[in-house]
């Protein structure tokens, strides 16, 4: 008996809308994101409330990737420094990939201007995660002030991803990277 690796109507429409939205913005219509996933609109109602119910449940689903590319692979031998460091080496990193798009989810956020909307209340979960990520190792790395400067990362963070994902800057000159070593050399962190 053969099996088949095909993909559920679930996974289609997740894969299809993180895409589609990070590609082209929350305002896709159902029948474009039905069509990329190859599933009918009613199958997507039987499995989802709502196009927002689809965005929400892709961001979700997309977090533990996103997590994983911004966390150091020697985060137990690296310094606090070091583990902020390689973020925004990652940062620079993919802003030079084709199709990059900047941060999905400070997109969604943007882009929504909801804050209850489900997406927009996913995306901020990340984004937090993220700053409470920052201001645990400026903690750790015996930072003056750690909240202040997990705010000023992820000014630095949104503002070169935004920058780069609309083509208005390109960060391969290590100009993110610079940023941070003097934000973080200001704020005494070792």
């Amino acid at each position: 008996m053969a099996t088949t690796d095909k993909a559920s109507p679930r996974d289609r429409l997740l894969d299809a809308a993180a895409e589609l939205f990070y590609r082209d913005g929350v305002s896709i219509g159902v029948e474009a994101l039905c069509r990329s996933a190859g599933v009918s609109k009613r199958s997507m109602y039987q499995l989802f409330d709502s196009k927002d119910e689809v965005l929400a449940a892709s961001l979700e689903r997309r977090r533990p990737w996103y997590e994983a590319q911004l966390r150091s692979p020697d985060s137990e031998t690296a310094t606090p420094r070091e583990r902020i460091g390689y973020v925004f080496r990652r940062v620079e990193e993919n802003a030079a990939a084709p199709g990059y798009c900047g941060c999905p989810y400070l997109a969604v956020l943007v882009e929504l201007k909801d804050g209850e909307h489900p997406a927009s209340v996913v995306a901020r979960a990340a984004k937090e995660l993220l700053q409470g990520y920052f201001e645990e190792q400026a903690e750790q790395g015996g930072a003056a002030e750690p909240a202040l400067l997990a705010r000023q990362l992820m000014l630095i963070f949104d503002g070169a991803s935004a920058r780069a994902g609309a083509h208005i800057e390109h960060l391969g000159d290590g100009l993110v990277t610079r940023t941070v070593t003097t934000l973080l050399d200001a704020a005494g962190l070792k």
